[in-house]
């Protein structure tokens, strides 16, 4: 999640340390990752992560993955960590984005791009059907989601995933308005979390 968008936002413990967050699998499986203390940050927690990623199938090897609200990376380093070939992490506050490069790094994620940037603007001039998987997490106050959705949706190529974090459900009927079908939805406190794929 990141804080492209000024909006306060709820925060919400992740498991693990005050500060970090712990990637729960794959080649990076327990490796601890920092995050800053900052009024927005809202990582995915680890239980939510994992139940993403068994939908998903735990090996993404060959994927390319935009997260376009990066914040921590948990999502987008959660997908290299599984072989995902290509992550670009897009992330526009300074801070936030100087620390997923350092994280990469630290990790040799050669794989891993970060861009500071804000994601809306950069989706609307990426290459179209690039990605088999989009990553949102925006800001809940600023009620981004149906925008990001629809810019997301020119990056899938065939076949492709888009997985939503919310702060409602996003029914069958709202989805397939868009050309998606809902595969899977769950909720966590106040969070609708939704994997939803293109229709062929």
């Amino acid at each position: 999640m990141s804080r492209n968008h000024p909006a306060p936002r709820a925060s919400r413990a992740d498991s693990g340390a005050p500060g970090e967050i712990r990637l729960i699998g794959g080649r990076w499986k327990r490796t601890r990752l920092p995050v800053l203390a900052e009024p927005g940050l809202r990582p995915t927690p680890d239980r939510v992560r994992e139940t993403l990623f068994n939908w998903l199938g735990q090996d993404l090897s060959g994927w390319r993955v935009l997260d376009a609200f990066a914040g921590t990376g948990a999502l987008g380093f959660e997908a290299a960590s599984r072989g995902a070939v290509e992550v670009v992490l897009l992330e526009q506050a300074p801070r936030a984005a100087a620390q997923l490069q350092q994280a990469a790094a630290r990790l040799g994620a050669t794989m891993v791009e970060v861009r500071r940037t804000d994601a809306l603007a950069w989706m609307a001039g990426a290459p179209a059907g690039h990605f088999d998987l989009v990553l949102l997490d925006p800001p809940f106050g600023a009620d981004l989601f149906d925008r990001a959705l629809q810019a997301a949706l020119r990056l899938l190529g065939e076949g492709g995933w888009i997985y939503l974090e919310a702060d409602r459900p996003f029914d069958e009927s709202a989805c397939a308005a868009l050309g998606l079908t809902l595969h899977r939805h769950g909720r966590a406190g106040m969070v609708h979390y939704h994997l939803l794929k293109l229709h062929p």
